[in-house]
Order: structure tokens, then sequence, then C-alpha cells
């Protein structure tokens, strides 16, 4: 894992301003808390800014941004290292980010992972296929490097379809202008098959949605997959992803234009950094960074609610079918952590 510190260009401080996870307004003030009770308990403490939680069968594995994977049943793990042929780096929004179990892990150990890292000076993020030996991982092949990186929207979440194709998302890179050439793999939503080739069918290559900001989470339900994406100040989204043009950066929000499409749900003016999202009973939960909370959304109506408020920023959020995890981040530099953080936590039904 390496450490560094990397400059945004002075000329992109507009386009920035409202960057991906923070803004001087109260997302909160809007949306109602459930009526239900919500109680809790929490799994995992002291976890090192995780990102991105998978389970099998009785077992966690949590990717963490500087470049370990946590492994552990309830109230105990440990932290593996990660045998790489080319190191984390490990620098603002960048690092060990998305992580997906292979369909037959049980079997073959086999998991996929999409990371940062520096080639001839410059940031860029890779999608990887790693095994589980003993106590560590171990990179086995490349299935897709040179995805443009920065020190901020790397995209970063990965999820293996119901038919069986790997979905990855792509941050813009801090080049909005990107988001729309479909000869940049910034800005993109991309999918390939588990061998690194491309899917059949996508618009160009590995793409197959594009216009994108910086998407964070990634869920299907049945065969519609949704995915949620950072506004540039205010105006986060969750869209239905099909093979389209989601507009940015010209349009965004509420905003108009043939042949872009328009936001299935948009937060308005206030931004709240929307980031893992999974589907449990017909609503879509989804952790907030500046937000604080992890809220749900009716698939049916789009009514929106807070179920949790006392955690700070929540990153990532998953299903096992009967309960409900998520991650906080307050340990990434921008919350203010507890003696805890960050947490596993696990919401009873």
């Amino acid at each position: 894992m390496i450490n560094r510190k990397w400059s945004i260009p002075c000329s992109l401080a507009v386009v920035l301003a409202g960057c991906s996870e923070t803004t001087t307004e109260d997302p909160s003030k809007s949306v109602p808390k459930t009526s239900e009770p919500v109680e809790s308990n929490i799994i995992f403490k002291n976890l090192k800014i995780p990102w991105n939680i998978e389970k099998n069968k009785q077992t966690f594995y949590i990717t963490e941004r500087e470049g370990t994977i946590v492994k552990g049943t309830e109230g105990k793990y440990s932290r593996m290292e990660l045998e790489l042929t080319e190191p984390v780096v490990a620098e603002g929004e960048g690092g060990l980010l998305g992580m997906a179990l292979d369909p037959d892990f049980q079997k073959n150990r086999i998991a996929y992972v999409y990371h940062t890292y520096e080639k001839d000076g410059a940031l860029w993020n890779r999608v990887i296929e790693i095994t589980e030996e003993n106590e560590s991982w171990k990179e086995q092949r490349v299935l897709l490097d040179e995805i443009p990186g920065a020190s901020i929207h790397n995209g970063g979440r990965i999820e293996i379809g119901p038919d069986g194709l790997l979905y990855v998302t792509a941050g813009d890179a801090a080049v909005p202008e990107n988001a729309q050439k479909l000869s940049s793999l910034s800005g993109k939503i991309l999918r390939m098959n588990l061998d690194g080739s491309p899917a059949k069918g996508n618009l160009r290559e590995y793409v197959y949605s594009y216009g994108h900001r910086n998407p964070q989470g990634l869920v299907f339900v049945d065969q519609t997959l949704y995915a949620t994406e950072h506004g540039q100040s205010g105006h986060d989204e969750i869209n239905r992803i099909e093979q389209k043009n989601y507009g940015w950066p010209l349009i965004e929000g509420t905003e108009k234009q043939q042949g872009l499409v328009t936001p299935w749900y948009e937060v308005g003016e206030n931004s709240v950094a929307p980031s893992g999202i999974a589907e449990q009973g017909g609503k879509l939960y989804f952790g907030t960074l500046f937000g604080q909370s992890l809220r749900s959304i009716e698939t049916s109506t789009s009514k929106v609610e807070q179920l949790v408020t006392d955690q700070g920023r929540i990153r990532d959020v998953m299903t096992d079918g009967q309960h409900l995890y998520y991650v906080t981040n307050n340990s990434d530099g921008r919350g203010n952590p507890s003696d805890e953080d960050d947490v596993l936590v696990r919401l009873e039904p």
C-alpha cells in the first residue's frame, strides 16, 4: 500500500467546488425518519476506512481503502494482506475499493477487486482477479487496467449481475468532458466477462452506459440495475441503468435534453453523497456520506425515509436476505470518528 498526496488543477475549482462528499448545507431537513423502530448491533469495531462488504455464509469480507481485506465472523476478525503486482495507492477517494465474490467462491476462493495504482506518475484504477490462500490474497490476473484515476471521482463499485457479467463503476477522474467520450473509460459503467474480455452487446468495447460523474453504488433488482451517483453540488442521483447516456456534464438534476437520461430519483439542492446500495423487500437501502444516514427508497413510489441517523458517514450497505448490514466511514478524513470507528453494523428486522 502506498499513501501519496496528489493535487487537483486549479482550473477545475469551479467544477469540483461541490466535490463528491462535502457541502455546507443540511441535507436531512426534508427527509422524514422511519416510524418503525430500528435496532442495530455492532459486529466489528475499529475498521480502517472500510469500503465494500461481502459475505459468504457466516464470514464477512470487507475491503479497507488502504489496501487490506478484513475477514471474520461476528465479533472476531483478522486483516488480510494482498500480494499484488501493482501496489494499492490510497489517496483521497482512491485506494482498495469495490469487491465481488465469484459465484463459485465456496469452491474456487476467487474474488474480484477494484483498486487505485500509480503508473508513470499518474493515478489509474484497475480490476483484478484475486484468490484467497491461507491468510492472504494473491493476484491471479488483470481483467482491466488503465481506468483513469485521480484523488477524487474514482467510482469503484463492482457487482456480478444475474447474467453472470461483471459491472464496474468508473468516475470521471476530475475530467468531466471524458464522461461523454466513448473512447474513454472515465465516467462510465463498464461491463465485462469474468475473464476480463468485453461483454457482447456493449455500446463500445467495455462501455455499458456513459455520462456519469462519480457512480458509487450498484445493485440489481431482478433484471434492473440501479446505481447511486454523486452530483456536482446537490442533485445526487439514483439511476435505473440501461445502455444510454446519463448526461454528465451536459445536464444534471431534473434538467432534460434530447438523447440524455434524467435521473429516476435525485436529492435536490442539498447534497447527501450516496454510496453503497442494497435491495430488500421492495426497497432500496443506501448509505450517505455527507448525509450521514442510512436511507430507504421504495422502488414503486420513490418514497424516501431515514432509518439510521446516529452513526455518521455510511459507505456501504449489503443484505444477506435476512439482515441489512452497513459500514461507517468516519475515519476517512472527512468525518468525526469515535473510539470505536469505523464499525460494521447489523440492522435487526
